[in-house]
């Protein structure tokens, strides 16, 4: 094996674990985020190697503020949220500088649907 395609298989290995890991991250965030902070404990005890403590607080996982006006939605302790009150939709325009297509003001959808009588 030429040392050229030793390279490129490494290189590769790389990249196709780095895509692995990405994708783990977004499909099951809560397993690897506590995988991360057992990495980040077993590394933050070692305390013969400035590395390893580098990489222990690298690999800790980001916290949640702890408030819930932030909008995070993560934990489910903020409960249900009030909706938005619905803004005025804007009149229709045909003054100086108007792009000449009206808007058109949107009404809001009833709250109670009835089927259709046949």
């Amino acid at each position: 094996m030429s040392t050229g395609l030793l390279i490129q298989y490494i290189v590769l290995g790389l990249v196709v674990a780095a895509s692995v890991l990405v994708v783990f991250r977004k499909l099951a965030p809560q397993l690897t985020n506590r995988w991360l902070a057992a990495a980040s404990i077993r590394l933050a005890r070692r305390r013969d190697s400035h590395l390893a403590q580098v990489l222990s607080r690298r690999l800790q996982p980001k916290q949640a503020t702890g408030n819930c006006a932030d909008g995070c939605a993560t934990c489910g302790a903020c409960g249900s949220k009030k909706p938005a009150a619905a803004a005025p939709a804007p009149a229709a325009s045909r003054g100086p500088g108007a792009s000449g297509h009206a808007r058109m003001a949107v009404e809001p959808m009833p709250l109670h649907f009835r089927p259709r009588s046949r």
